[in-house]
């Protein structure tokens, strides 16, 4: 092509060279310094601080957490993507800045937020007292501020290809007399199916990774709101690096699962684009 320019070989090897160097160093070594860690005495040590008591309670609140807040991100990404690209509407250009709010706010500031509304002397403190309901150092606060760093992730990857695809499926349809609930069961949902995944996969790795804005409205009580971030951070702090490393070995376990299961659903996705001619 003219005017393209084609680098000397030396140029491309070094810049491939570099790129790799950055992966070892900043993915390869790290991780395999947690496994390493969480084995380092052995398969019976890993196995005790897995099973400990409070390691499993750990775990079933982070299940529960991603288990209450990734289908309320998915109702809410759908709804959103599906305002924005298919209606006309005035201040659409806000809702999409606050979709991306969480994405701009620290997760600390996020979770003060919450401290300052429900806490025992935020705004909302005396009357939650009062009808003895706790939302700050107990479950539904960490459930909020889950939901509240994560709702970006599957609206911000519906939007786009849901943009791309235009309206002109959904408008044949509902000509032909299907209804609203028809038309985006049958026809937008295949469509958009892939990249719902993907933004779906995204979102349960982040709530189930989440560190700064569950760890202010936690209360970090052990055995009680301590997901497994919090968890792993308590033992490293009592020295007990082995199960710290144990229990951050199932965190790193999770991240490779949905490497893989992020390049599947990308290469679905391009698949899908180029089904579409887009």
């Amino acid at each position: 092509m003219k005017g393209s320019v084609s680098e000397p070989a030396w140029v491309r090897w070094a810049l491939i060279g570099v790129a790799l160097a950055f992966l070892v160093l900043n993915l390869a070594l790290p991780l395999a310094a947690v496994f390493a860690g969480a084995f380092a005495k052995g398969v019976a040590a890993f196995r005790t601080a897995v099973d400990e008591k409070d390691a499993l309670a750990a775990m079933r609140l982070t299940l529960l957490v991603a288990g209450i807040a990734v289908p309320l991100n998915i109702v809410f990404g759908l709804a959103a993507s599906w305002a924005i690209t298919k209606f006309d509407f005035r201040y659409k250009s806000v809702l999409i800045s606050l979709i991306d709010l969480p994405l701009s706010v620290s997760p600390v500031v996020s979770g003060l937020i919450y401290v300052l509304l429900f806490g025992l002397q935020g705004w909302l403190g005396p009357w939650l007292r009062a009808h003895d309901i706790q939302i700050v150092f107990a479950v539904p606060g960490i459930v909020l501020a889950t939901v509240f760093v994560t709702f970006p992730f599957v609206a911000r990857e519906l939007i786009p290809l849901m943009q791309e695809q235009g309206r002109t499926d959904e408008e044949a349809a509902r000509s032909l007399g299907a209804s609203g609930l028809q038309t985006f069961w049958h026809v937008t949902l295949p469509n958009i199916r892939w990249g719902l995944l993907y933004g779906v996969l995204l979102c349960n790795a982040r709530a189930m990774g989440e560190f700064g804005a569950v760890s202010v409205v936690s209360g970090h009580i052990r055995g009680l709101t301590n997901t497994l971030p919090l968890h792993i951070e308590i033992l490293y702090n009592e020295y007990n690096y082995v199960a710290a490393f144990a229990v951050a070995s199932l965190l790193a376990g999770l991240a490779l699962v949905t490497l893989v299961a992020k390049s599947v659903l990308e290469w679905r996705f391009r698949d899908q684009l180029a089904g579409t001619g887009h």
